[in-house]
């Protein structure tokens, strides 16, 4: 007898790819909901995310992949939206398509559940349980390595971004042993938004290696700290967490240019295999 009686498994696919664990169900229909609408308070009405959510989750995407799958556009005979690339489309069509291919071996597996204990199920369960963790670091990246230099008790590992942009990790030996580190390993790179320093003034002079320049392209205030979006030329994003004060003293606003800084200490980087 089925131990699941004549409940479905019903597939709800995350890819781990070049976008790594980000790609989700939520987050695809996020994708053709703007498609759709053009308009990202739409879409994530209908999904439905807040709107922050959802464009926290449309940063992630674009920081994770090769290439951003989407991008706001201006003017227009509606003034302006959200919209996928062509990069974007693909993704959604080739999640789509896994996502039936997934289904279909799920269906399969449930015709063979006669032969599996319940306890065998649990455990597996549970396997899945621990399996799907998340993070709770907003600023989430990937990247192959491009340097590795020994330091000893220490490794200094160069993550690759995009072609004009690269980040640098510090870890321990044992750590970068373990994770297996090599010139050309795809790695996930992890930064606390409280970790991430804002400046606006070129010439200051600041011992972090991690410098990121871009433009502000949100805001979110708080009741005492600001959330704070800074877009950089690739696309991507880097958010760091201020306070009012900060904000008012560097003179942040939409648009306006400022870097991101971070010290490679606070980089935590993670692997797929």
């Amino acid at each position: 007898m089925n131990p699941f009686g004549q409940h479905r498994f019903l597939a709800r696919l995350a890819i781990e790819s070049d976008v790594g664990t980000a790609l989700s169900d939520t987050r695809i229909r996020l994708l053709e909901e703007i498609e759709r609408k053009g308009s990202i308070s739409q879409a994530a009405k209908a999904v439905p995310l807040s709107y922050k959510a959802a464009w926290d989750a449309i940063d992630a995407l674009n920081n994770l992949a090769p290439e951003p799958l989407v991008v706001r556009v201006t003017g227009g005979r509606q003034g302006g939206g959200t919209q996928l690339t062509g990069y974007g489309r693909r993704i959604v069509a080739m999640y789509r398509a896994l996502e039936l291919e997934y289904q279909a071996a799920l269906d399969r597996l449930a015709e063979r559940l006669d032969d599996v204990g319940p306890a065998s199920i649990k455990e597996f369960q549970a396997l899945m349980q621990r399996m799907s963790m998340k993070t709770s670091a907003r600023n989430q990246f990937s990247g192959p390595i491009t340097g590795l230099r020994d330091g000893g008790v220490d490794y200094e590992v160069r993550l690759r971004l995009d072609p004009a942009t690269e980040i640098v990790a510090v870890i321990t030996k044992a750590s970068a042993e373990n994770l297996g580190l090599a010139i050309g390993k795809e790695v996930h790179a992890l930064v606390k938004s409280s970790s991430v320093l804002l400046m606006t003034d070129a010439e200051l002079q600041i011992t972090a290696r991690n410098r990121l320049w871009g433009e502000v392209a949100a805001i979110h205030a708080g009741s005492v700290n600001d959330e704070v979006t800074i877009a950089l030329p690739s696309g991507r994003t880097v958010t760091a967490v201020v306070t009012h004060g900060s904000c008012e003293a560097l003179g942040l606003a939409i648009g306006v240019p400022a870097c991101a800084i971070f010290k490679a200490s606070s980089v935590i980087l993670a692997s797929w295999e």
